[in-house]
């Protein structure tokens, strides 16, 4: 069942058509320390410098691999210890800052609990507001128009084309990142797990999931993730 109402993030999700009402400042363009490092980049690697690829391992390590591992580690922690997840879902800000998770793009945070009748997902409307010290850079199709408008006005054929079906009778929320408050997806914890370490846990969650735009399999029977 979705809403069709936006609401403000202090009270709740969207879903369904709604319309971005925050008054807070989104960065619609890059601002000039950010073209100022763009030019300065591609000056470099015209002058052979600095190599485009090796730039680009660069940022899919911190996008891909070291980011979401962060909160990967806050996930699992919150699975396998029913007290700090509980402050974590109070006050993610004070919880994240036990782990160490804190810092710029990440100041004012809010974790949301997937549950059998609940799937969240998280969104930035007007430009790309994103989570850093627990999940990295933003994918690219996080930051792309269509993600940004069709995710609030069609969440499930979004999550649709992630490969993610959910039932309707569950509730799916869709959350609206801004400048000044970040969302964390804490996901349903997968069946057959009782047995896995923390670690284990922890590299069984996804970049996708902590967004929501995915859910988490049981481990295989060949081995775990």
């Amino acid at each position: 069942m979705e809403k069709t109402d936006l609401q403000p993030a202090a009270t709740g999700g969207v879903s369904g058509e709604a319309v971005h009402s925050h008054t807070h400042d989104h960065q619609a363009v890059p601002s000039d320390l950010a073209l100022r490092v763009k030019s300065l980049e591609s000056l470099l690697v015209e002058k052979g410098l600095v190599d485009r690829a090796a730039l680009d391992a660069l940022v899919d390590a911190y996008e891909n691999k070291i980011g979401p591992r962060n909160g990967a580690r806050v996930v699992a922690r919150a699975w396998t210890d029913p007290a700090y997840k509980q402050r974590l879902l109070t006050d993610a800000n004070s919880a994240l800052a036990e782990l160490g998770f804190a810092g710029q793009q990440g100041e004012n945070m809010v974790v949301v609990e997937n549950t059998p009748e609940v799937h969240n997902v998280v969104v930035c409307t007007l430009c790309s507001c994103y989570p850093w010290p627990v999940l990295g850079l933003p994918p690219v199709w996080y930051k792309s128009a269509p993600y940004r408008s069709r995710t609030v006005m069609d969440p499930r054929g979004v999550l649709n084309e992630f490969g993610t079906a959910i039932p309707q009778d569950v509730e799916v929320r869709v959350w609206d990142s801004t400048a000044e408050l970040r969302y964390l997806v804490l996901p349903e914890r997968p069946a057959d797990t009782e047995s896995l370490t923390e670690e284990e846990l922890a590299a069984l969650v996804t970049r996708d999931s902590l967004i929501g735009v995915a859910k988490l399999a049981p481990p295989t029977s060949e081995g775990r993730a």
